[in-house]
Order: structure tokens, then C-alpha cells, then sequence
């Protein structure tokens, strides 16, 4: 089975995660099929702390791909942290 979860970079007390679709069999830090983004649990300033491709994330569960749970709460803020400033576009204007 196919499963997007997170893999874990960074060094010692400065966690970084990649967002990647794998084969489920395959261990935490193994080969990845393909990277669609990455989570810094520890952005400071203007680091971006969450950036996914939700496009190649869709594609992924039409092929039957199953979301860990963690990644499956982050791609749901994602989206709604994306309508809010599509939302809030014009109103500025």
C-alpha cells in the first residue's frame, strides 16, 4: 500500500519533516516515490512552516494512496489556511 507520511531530516533538537508518498513496507528513512513537501514544527521569523503540492497530494489519494494522521491534520489546516488568504485577497484590493 501507498502511504504519504512524514520523514524525519534536521539535526538534534531542530526537527524538519518532508512530506513524502512511499511504499507503506518500507522503513521511516527509506527511498521515497515522490516528495510533496515538507513541515518545520520549529519556523522562527519568515521561515515557512508548512509547504505542500496539494495537486500532486490529490493525485496521490486518486491512486489510493492513505494519509498518515499527522499528515492528514496538517493537509486540512493547509487547505483552510489557503482559503482564508484567497479569501482575504480582495477585500484588500
Amino acid at each position: 500500500m501507498v502511504t504519504i507520511r512524514l520523514t524525519r531530516r534536521g539535526g538534534k533538537n531542530q526537527p524538519f519533516y518532508h512530506v513524502v508518498v512511499t511504499d507503506s513496507r518500507r522503513r521511516q528513512g527509506g527511498a521515497s516515490l515522490e516528495l510533496v513537501g515538507f513541515y518545520n514544527p520549529v519556523a522562527r521569523g519568515k521561515d515557512t512552516a508548512l509547504k505542500l503540492d496539494l495537486a500532486r497530494i490529490d493525485y496521490w489519494r486518486g491512486k489510493g494512496a492513505q494519509q498518515s494522521e499527522r499528515v492528514r491534520a496538517l493537509v486540512s489546516g493547509y487547505r483552510k489556511s489557503l482559503g482564508r488568504e484567497q479569501g482575504q485577497s480582495p477585500a484588500a484590493a
